[in-house]
């Protein structure tokens, strides 16, 4: 067996590949972006192709980069952005249109419309999911409208609907089309409770059963892959945010963890249970490891976190590349009364809210691009105050801590504030990269390479703990200017 795993991250914004051995410590990764295609406003789309591509680079990038070859791996995993969508053709392998990412509003006049017409319990219960534009369902059935002859082809299953996990495992593992229950669990396609496709909601979204995928588990060797990865197991994959509760090593009920990436996505292990919420969250699945039985989560989604940052960088060019950030930020002692709204898609949980648009309030002459700055990165704390309390509604447990990762999670001005909104402990791992790192143990557990994930939890290390240390008063005032600056944001997209 290989000394090493491999890690596909496939992510909005760029894809990496890492190289894990097994103490659990990353050897060797590399990276590359791809761009973001917005034909319209509130419309995002990515080249499957150039991300196929990409994959393909990085991976050979890696392996130069450690002095390794495909011999040297004893498998490889996947973790992707979820909810993104793409339709392509069976017998060529190409896409018939860009992937729809997951941000993307296209949809929410018929995620409005299910909801007006009393669908949202049983999208529900079924599903955990409320009627929105982010999931998956209604991008596929929008895909098969727009495309000549799409709708035909996927009835016939001469075209295929999947998610990224989907289309990466199908072109590097022998044209498998399968999906891991995670990923499944975010199209509002799959029972939550049976982890199959469910016939009711498939019609309900008029999507044909022959174009999906078949529902794996997130541990298991799907197959074997060809160049540049020769020979070796495709035996994982995850959803992003379900790879980062497994990389964090959040295998007990109550354990919570928040990835500040593109969005920020707060994920607390319910068990073996499905926890309904009634706070504005989302059901999910956690993991399915193999042959047990599956464990679920309690999730709060919001849209626009690190991309918020990069949209100073690109769209204002505040900055010119993204770790300037902090720097600027700190420049003032506070946020001068300014918020940043990052509402661009709307609001995600808990309040779910399609008709909100971004805005900046409290501008006054005193204000400057550190206060913006500053403001920009505080509205990923104030909306993960949000979710948390949230959590602490639905399942009556208070939040001891909150493990963190993601590339934001480095900035230490960030997560002081978050402890201190919080009122709680924010823990860093060592390793930030923890989506990765899931996709990793879950590839690793697939072919025995890990033995169990109380091994996985071995390797879990602290780095540095955020205490809080701000005064309730000044707590209390930053939580009020957020919440009316909220209210500013909501009912522009009408």
């Amino acid at each position: 067996m290989g000394r090493f795993i491999g890690a596909i991250d496939q992510g909005t914004t760029s894809t990496r590949f890492i190289l894990v051995d097994r103490a659990g410590d990353i050897r060797a990764v590399a990276q590359k972006e791809h761009a973001q295609i917005c034909p319209r406003p509130g419309w995002v789309e990515h080249d499957a192709a150039e991300i196929l591509a990409n994959t393909r680079a990085v991976i050979e990038m890696a392996l130069h980069k450690a002095g390794l070859t495909p011999a040297d791996l004893a498998a490889v995993g996947v973790t992707n952005q979820r909810e993104t969508s793409l339709i392509w053709d069976r017998a060529t392998g190409a896409p018939l249109h860009n992937a729809i990412v997951w941000m993307d509003t296209r949809t929410q006049a018929a995620a409005d419309r299910l909801a007006a017409e009393g669908r949202g319990d049983i999208l529900r219960a079924r599903t955990g999911l409320p009627p929105a534009a982010y999931f998956s369902a209604l991008k596929i059935a929008w895909l098969l409208d727009a495309i000549p002859g799409a709708r035909a082809k996927a009835e016939r299953g001469d075209a295929l609907a999947g998610t990224i996990d989907s289309w990466l495992i199908w072109n590097l593992a022998g044209r498998r089309h399968v999906t891991d229950a995670t990923n499944a669990s975010r199209t509002q396609l799959m029972n939550l409770a049976t982890l199959d496709w469910d016939a009711e909601l498939l019609a309900l979204f008029g999507i044909p059963h022959a174009c999906l995928p078949q529902i794996v588990s997130s541990s298991e060797v799907y197959g074997h892959c060809g160049a540049p990865l020769d020979g070796v197991p495709l035996a994982g994959a995850l959803g992003d945010q379900h790879a980062a509760l497994l990389g964090q090593a959040c295998l007990a009920p109550g354990d919570v963890k928040n990835t500040y990436g593109t969005g920020c996505f707060l994920l607390m292990n319910t068990g073996a249970t499905p926890h309904f919420s009634r706070a504005g969250l989302l059901t999910t699945l956690g993991y399915k490891l193999g042959a047990a039985k599956p464990v679920y989560a309690l999730e709060g989604s919001i849209a626009i976190a690190g991309a918020l940052v990069q949209w100073l960088r690109d769209n204002l060019g505040i900055i010119e590349s993204s770790h300037e950030i902090e720097a600027l930020a700190a420049s003032v002692p506070d946020n001068g009364d300014v918020y940043f709204v990052p509402a661009f898609s709307g609001l995600y949980a808990p309040r779910w809210r399609g008709d909100a648009r971004g805005i900046i309030a409290g501008l006054t002459r005193f204000a400057n691009k550190g206060h913006i700055a500053r403001a920009a990165l505080e509205a990923a704390a104030y909306q993960t105050r949000e979710v948390v309390a949230a959590m602490v509604a639905d399942s009556g447990v208070p939040v001891a801590e909150l493990k963190v990762d993601g590339g934001m999670a480095a900035n230490d001005l960030l997560m002081q504030f978050q402890a201190d909104l919080l009122d709680a402990p924010v823990v860093r791992p060592r390793h930030l990269e923890t989506t990765a790192l899931g996709a990793a143990f879950a590839a690793g557990l697939g072919v025995g390479y890990f033995r169990s994930a109380e091994e996985i939890a071995a390797h879990w290390r602290e780095s540095r703990r955020f205490e809080p240390a701000m005064a309730a008063e000044d707590r209390t005032r930053f939580i009020a200017g957020w919440e009316k600056a909220v209210e500013k944001s909501l009912g522009w997209a009408v």
